[in-house]
């Protein structure tokens, strides 16, 4: 480590020493807590038990798991030890996820008590995992987590840099397959510097986790927060009720959402009288008439943004009353371009695809030579969004390139072309286009077009299940329309505009 690199190990090293016995985690669904101080020597205990298994720099370390104190370690051992974890979405199907491992080659997989039997189906299938562990103490179908802390935590910890690669989180499936977006840790430290200026996130305050740690804006939020010198309450499974109490009762201040979570909270403040004007900050995606009623009920703030797992979840940041509808402005350590199909800024009010550039810009994608060439072109991170700003220089999101487009349900991202595949694969569908369509709980769902090969019918929900039992079940369309024929383009192709044109509202 050079003597101007800065990594998550030294956070943690930062705040054992600035913290000490204050609280940072609190385990709402069995009431542990652990101390700043307590969680350092967890962390070194684990990375002393990986050292022992043989995990050294860039080695990968799986986890496929609901949150919990366990997981949140392991993010804090592999960064000490200079590995990259590797979490995967355990929402997606078995071949999904056997997938996403395969991609990455983890050495060592930690798996929570719901998937033990998932994974030993397919474990023969994985040939560079040499050590599983059961990640909680319940599990009793791989090694003991536990028995990864039987020694002193004593360790001497590699020389590991700022611009070093710190976790590993797939993408949804541009053309075919999921792409893993490589973070480094300089990535998540810019976040930080970012959110607690913007947010003035304090030691005073306390986040409430309510995203997966698979997922990017769950990880950010959460090491932001143990970065700031915040209380943690981790929930490892959303439920709104059981959230509106902690809220009341652990005095939460932020939270990160996606559409429909504020809005079921809201719903459950209001059925049990609870006090939720603790809650001054709510960062995230929804709907204008829920992020008006939050601010209504509790007098905080939500703030909008722009955001990829690319740009380590952050590209523009503003409150929301700023400029309603939009995503705010280019935040302080980034440049932010509009490009037109030949690679030129366009004017002030026009659109043109997204392009970033600074120290949030990811590192790449694993193993993906070509993409990463193409992504980086010109020396800027090409997103495949289609934006605009305004005179005042906030940035209004207008939707994907076409080659590029995304149905983003409830703050997944889901590709047309990847459930387009799967669709096909029935024996009775023909021809089929997908799309995102208004949907009043997820925000934006997925609808099919569907023409059937002659003489077939079959239900629309049996065709929906048949999705759901091959890919992930929240990339399975909610709504099916079958038609006698789809609008063709000139090389006998469904014209996908036209058929959003005529087929895009809700039969």
């Amino acid at each position: 480590m050079g003597v101007r690199d800065f990594t998550i190990y030294d956070v943690v090293n930062r705040n054992a020493a600035c913290f000490g016995d204050k609280q940072a985690w609190f385990e709402a669904d069995d009431n542990r807590s652990l101390s700043f101080i307590q969680y350092k020597e967890m962390v070194d205990r684990l990375a002393c038990g990986l050292l022992e298994l043989g995990v050294s720099k860039g080695d990968r370390i799986g986890v496929l798991s609901k949150n919990c104190l366990e997981f949140f370690v392991v993010y804090g051992a592999a960064a000490a030890l200079g590995a990259i974890v590797l979490p995967i979405n355990w929402r997606l199907s078995r071949e999904e996820i056997a997938y996403n491992i395969n991609d990455c080659q983890p050495k060592v997989l930690f798996v929570g008590d719901e998937y033990g039997d998932l994974i030993e189906g397919i474990r023969p299938g994985m040939p560079s995992v040499n050590e599983y562990f059961n990640l909680t103490p319940h599990g009793n179908r791989f090694r003991n987590f536990t028995s990864l802390l039987d020694n002193t935590g004593e360790f001497t910890p590699p020389d590991v840099s700022t611009d070093d690669g710190f976790v590993i989180i797939h993408t949804a499936a541009v053309s075919g397959k999921p792409r893993g977006a490589l973070l480094s840790h300089g990535n998540l430290l810019c976040t930080h510097m970012h959110f607690s200026n913007q947010l003035k996130i304090t030691p005073e305050d306390v986040h409430l986790n309510l995203l997966p740690l698979f997922h990017i804006g769950g990880l950010v939020m959460t090491t932001n927060a143990f970065h700031a010198g915040s209380l943690t309450v981790n929930m490892s499974k959303f439920d709104a009720e059981r959230a509106v109490e902690l809220i009341e009762d652990k005095s939460v201040s932020h939270l990160f959402e996606f559409a429909p979570i504020l809005a079921s909270i809201i719903e459950q403040q209001e059925r049990h009288s609870r006090n939720i004007t603790s809650l001054r900050a709510v960062l995230g995606l929804d709907t204008l008439e829920t992020i008006e009623k939050y601010q209504d009920v509790t007098r905080g703030t939500f703030y909008c943004l722009y955001a990829q797992t690319e740009t380590s979840c952050l590209g523009t940041l503003g409150p929301y009353h700023e400029r309603p509808g939009s995503a705010g402005k280019t935040v302080q350590l980034a440049q932010i371009r509009l490009l037109d199909d030949e690679e030129n800024s366009v004017p002030t009010g026009q659109t043109g695809e997204i392009a970033v550039k600074g120290p949030l810009a990811f590192k790449g994608y694993w193993n993906l030579a070509e993409d990463n060439a193409r992504t980086f072109r010109g020396g800027w991170l090409h997103t495949g969004d289609l934006g605009r700003f305004d005179d005042d220089g906030f940035l209004w999101y207008v939707g994907r390139k076409a080659e590029k487009e995304l149905i983003k349900p409830g703050g997944e991202n889901v590709y047309p072309a990847e459930v387009e595949r799967v669709i096909l694969r029935h024996p009775a569908v023909d021809q089929v286009v997908v799309f995102g369509v208004p949907h009043a709980m997820w925000k934006e769902g997925i609808k099919a077009v569907c023409r059937l090969r002659d003489g077939s019918k079959i239900p629309a929900q049996e065709l929906i299940d048949f999705v759901g039992e091959r890919i992930a079940r929240y990339k399975k369309p909610h709504y099916v329309e079958f038609v006698s024929e789809l609008p063709l383009k000139g090389d006998g192709t469904p014209d996908r505009e036209r058929t959003k044109e005529i087929y895009g509202g809700l039969q």
